[in-house]
């Protein structure tokens, strides 16, 4: 991953592992009144290093995004606030991206949570209809 290329082993292994792995982070964008709104999302770290999250087509963060690219996504919080992994950069709608159920990757991540939630990949795919690809320009990360 060369997100993580210039950091140190062993943190390098550990936040590849969690980029990889946590199921939840929390995505920051700005309102149009400058201010910020995080939300928790799933998402997926893909191979080129930009990670997407699937949003309902209604939410407040796409509006967001189409008025000022700029997010943050800080993974979730580990319990005692010492191991930190945030990302910084631009994030867009994409509205040819493929739909969640198209992304072996993603439904290997989250298909058990799909299946409880909602019965099939194909029926959240419906439901989260809107890709935003983040494309990261920083990563800060402790631990």
């Amino acid at each position: 991953m060369t997100l993580t290329a210039e950091l140190a082993s062993p943190l390098r292994e550990h936040v590849d592992a969690r980029l990889r792995d946590d199921v939840i982070a929390w995505l920051t964008t700005v309102r149009p009144n400058g201010q910020p709104d995080t939300v928790p999302v799933w998402y997926l770290l893909r191979d080129d290093d930009t990670v997407v999250v699937y949003s309902r087509q209604s939410k407040t963060k796409l509006r967001n995004l189409a008025a000022n690219p700029k997010v943050s996504l800080a993974l979730d919080d580990t319990g005692d606030g010492d191991d930190v992994t945030r990302l910084e950069g631009t994030a867009e709608y994409v509205a040819d991206y493929p739909p969640a159920h198209e992304l072996p990757a993603f439904v290997d991540k989250y298909g058990e949570r799909i299946t409880a939630m909602f019965g099939t990949p194909e029926r959240f795919a419906e439901a989260f209809s809107a890709a935003v690809v983040i494309t990261p320009t920083r990563l800060h990360a402790f631990a």
